[in-house]
């Protein structure tokens, strides 16, 4: 092996994985057996677990090289890049030793589109099936799914990989077909209704048979560049929306755009998407995943945007302050995840505690709830916010508080509320 070529290949493709933010374990439970490598349900990179430890993953592109020429992607066949590409042997010895260097918990592998989807989607299969079947390594694998991809090769990918995503990339199939004329929105759909269908018909065999394979344990998910293209947050918001009713969506990933060309179809260089809506983006599906919301109460045609000052979940409590306060002693649970301040799991605690005494505002603090928050919107028993607050001035006086809370936080794409 030509160890200077191969820091070579890993530095170009590493480089240009960097912008596929579709990477996330939660929800993998394979089994490490037989004495086999890698640990059970991590590999993020960078990123964060649902019980909130930072793992990573080896992140790269089989190759760079692409027959697509899609404005808003750095590797576009157009772009003066060096290009480079792995082997398929090369990407799996890549894994296993920084396995074993204990660098990494997993592998997202990805890939330009060369020759045509079906070669491409070949050897991303063929790496997972190495690593699996040859090395018995059993740590996080994500595969992207490249669109257009045969049935029977997508289904062979599930039976190796954790997750599975496809990405939809833009909004809008109009932005699409302007954007990336070479792609169709049907090749990125229908790979979606394939792994939904062979993961519901997959739990009905295990079901039946114990020793059934495992079929993309940690479900699929999907990335949409946003900023590139005019689409308002209400027209991306129901989109995600719809992935998660109609696809059974584990997660959808949202990709401010990063000027990468002069194209005139696209924002000028110099005015990237501000990281803020990222955010703003990622709490109002969180909001929709875990709250209970629905779309047209975080935004409407009257106001398609976010408000970039506040958490999406504020913003809904300003806009119905009629619904407020609310007794936590005796509100409803649905209601109390309603409130800005409070998290699923301290409504949880406050419905479990209020069984035992009334719930003052010293209970809630000791809850660690952020009663500089939420005191706008609620009564504890006695305890109550005594003036008669208009939503100006509640948004005011908890920005002037200088709150962590509702400031950008781009460290996890976990929101907190």
């Amino acid at each position: 092996m030509n160890t200077d070529r191969i820091t070579e290949k890993l530095s170009i493709l590493a480089d240009a994985a960097k912008y596929d933010v579709s990477c996330s374990s939660s929800g993998s439970k394979r089994k490490n057996l037989n004495k086999g490598l890698g640990t059970t349900g991590n590999g993020i990179c960078h990123a964060y677990t649902e019980d909130g430890r930072c793992v990573s993953l080896l992140k790269i592109l089989l190759t760079n090289v692409c027959i697509f020429d899609c404005a808003y992607c750095v590797s576009r066949k157009s772009n003066d890049i060096k290009r480079a590409a792995f082997t398929v042997q090369e990407v799996v010895d890549l894994t296993i030793n920084f396995y074993r260097r204990n660098y990494i918990e997993g592998l997202f592998i990805s890939s330009g589109i060369f020759t045509n989807a079906d070669y491409t989607m070949e050897r991303l299969v063929l790496i997972a099936k190495k690593l699996r079947t040859e090395h018995k390594f059993n740590g996080y694998i994500h595969i992207k799914t490249i669109p257009g991809a045969s049935e029977e090769i997508i289904k062979e990918a599930g039976l190796y990989a954790d997750r599975l995503s496809i990405n939809v990339e833009m909004p809008t199939e109009k932005s699409l077909a302007l954007l990336a004329p070479d792609k169709k929105r049907i090749d990125m759909i229908e790979p979606m209704k394939i792994v939904k269908q062979a993961i519901i018909e997959n739990r009905e065999e295990k079901k039946l048979f114990k020793n059934t394979p495992i079929f993309a344990p940690a479900g699929q998910s999907t990335q949409m560049v946003i900023g590139a293209t005019p689409e308002t947050d209400l027209e991306i918001l129901y989109l995600a929306n719809g992935f998660y009713k109609k696809m059974n969506m584990r997660r959808v990933y949202y990709s401010g755009y990063v000027p990468i060309s002069n194209d005139n179809r696209l924002p000028a260089i110099g005015t990237p998407v501000p990281m803020v809506r990222e955010n703003r983006l990622y709490q109002a599906d969180w909001l929709m995943r875990f709250y209970g919301f629905e779309v047209h109460e975080i935004v409407d045609k009257n106001n398609p945007l976010l408000d970039m000052d506040i958490d999406p979940k504020l913003s809904w409590a300003l806009r119905n302050l009629q619904v407020f306060p609310i007794d936590v002693n005796i509100a409803d649970y649905k209601l109390i995840l309603r409130v800005p301040g409070i998290g699923v799991q301290n409504a949880k605690k406050i419905v479990a505690a209020r069984k035992y005494t009334a719930i003052g505002f010293a209970h809630l603090k000791k809850m660690g709830i952020s009663i500089n928050r939420a005191r706008y919107f609620i009564k504890a028993g006695n305890e109550y916010e005594i003036k008669d607050w208009q939503p100006s001035e509640i948004k005011h006086s908890i920005l002037s508080e200088g709150a962590s809370k509702y400031k950008p936080n781009f460290s996890s794409q976990i929101p907190l509320f």
